[in-house]
């Protein structure tokens, strides 16, 4: 769990008393992920390593909600938890210590929550995941949800935004849905295993606001050779093209006003990458619903994936509020700054708190296990 919330709402004075309690809906697997770290190199065949450390935290879906929650987002996740101890940790892990709306979730009487372990080494990392699909659509914490039902929920909750998978020749009928109810549509895409690449196969992209794409990814959709074509191209289909450069940083292209914007990356030792692409969208949706510049949003969005990799684990990484702070008052002292750097983020001034605790910020590590906190 996020250390110290000072329970900032990015969204203080936006509110009205119309408006949807939820503020970003959001569905798919959620994971058991058990994060070996410490570890001088990768195992070997037939031989036993040992870890100096181990975290244990829901993953999947969940990182995407816990990173949203931390940032002051009132996120609902409508999910499958299995009625094993894992689910219940799970469950009980983004309900009370996240503060998600799991109101949407249901647990599967029988079903065994998916597990993945992930090493960390050498600023890499190896997983193993294991799983079955979920046989339970919609339904409530503890009650018996029947086979044979699709398993996305009918009817999202009322939201101002929703973040969506996309993937060739799929579609999700909750999607429509919600854009029909005034959510904005945030998507990120996969790998496409078909090798077609082929935008039109990708049928939600027509409710989405906000395309996320990597780099690799927009260039290949687009049959372009440079990513801030690939951009240029995809907003030709979507309002807000996004496309992340990896280490250097993220360009958008706004196409109701013409407007891009280009922002370099943080430079940070990168320990651990996992979810920080889960990071970087929901800091985007949270700029986005801020009402913040384009370049802010890039900012803010690439500021906390940077944040989240300096820590092992998936949500477990996610930095809230406090973290963000933190940083900010340490990265002002570095008496060698460029100026111009520093004034990319001065927009936090107005955000954060006049006092932060010291950098860095640990992050408490949750484990299974414990009746009782240590």
């Amino acid at each position: 769990m996020s250390t110290d919330n000072p329970g900032i709402d990015p969204l203080d004075g936006l509110r009205a008393p119309q408006d949807p309690d939820c503020d970003v809906f959001l569905t798919g697997t959620v994971f058991l992920d058990i994060i070996f770290t410490g570890l001088d190199s990768a195992p070997v065949r037939g031989t036993e390593s040992w870890a100096r450390g181990m975290g244990s935290s829901p993953g999947g879906v969940a990182n995407m909600a816990t990173a949203l929650a931390r940032l002051g987002l009132h996120t609902s996740l409508a999910a499958a938890f299995g009625d094993d101890h894992y689910g219940e940790y799970c469950w009980d892990a983004l309900e009370q210590g996240e503060g998600i709306d799991l109101s949407m979730s249901h647990t599967v009487p029988g079903w065994h929550s998916p597990v993945t372990v992930s090493m960390a080494y050498e600023g890499e990392r190896t997983m193993v995941s294991h799983g079955h699909e979920a046989p339970g659509p919609e339904g409530t914490h503890g009650t018996a949800v029947p086979t044979g039902e699709p398993p996305f929920p009918r009817c999202p909750p009322r939201a101002r935004a929703a973040v969506a998978s996309l993937a060739p020749g799929r579609t999700e009928p909750w999607v429509a849905t919600a854009a029909r109810n005034g959510a904005r549509i945030f998507a990120d895409v996969g790998w496409d295993e078909t090798g077609r690449w082929d935008l039109d196969a990708l049928a939600d992209l027509e409710h989405c606001q906000a395309f996320l794409p990597n780099a690799e990814e927009a260039m290949r959709y687009t049959r372009t050779d440079c990513p801030r074509a690939a951009a240029h191209a995809l907003a030709e289909r979507v309002p807000l093209a996004v496309v992340t450069l990896g280490a250097e940083g993220a360009y958008a292209v706004d196409s109701a006003t013409g407007a891009s914007a280009e922002v370099p990356a943080i430079e940070v030792e990168a320990l651990d990458p996992t979810g920080a692409g889960d990071v970087f969208v929901a800091g985007f949706v949270t700029g986005t619903l801020a009402d913040w510049p384009l370049a802010d949003r890039l900012a803010f969005a690439g500021l906390t994936a940077a944040l989240s990799v300096q820590e092992f684990g998936g949500s477990l990484s996610a930095p809230g509020w406090a973290e963000i702070a933190a940083w900010w008052q340490q990265v002002r002292t570095f008496v060698d700054q460029d100026p111009a750097a520093l004034q990319r983020y001065a927009f936090l001034e107005e955000l954060l708190p006049a006092a932060a605790r010291p950098w860095p910020l640990r992050r408490a590590v949750p484990t299974i296990g414990f009746r009782h906190p240590a």
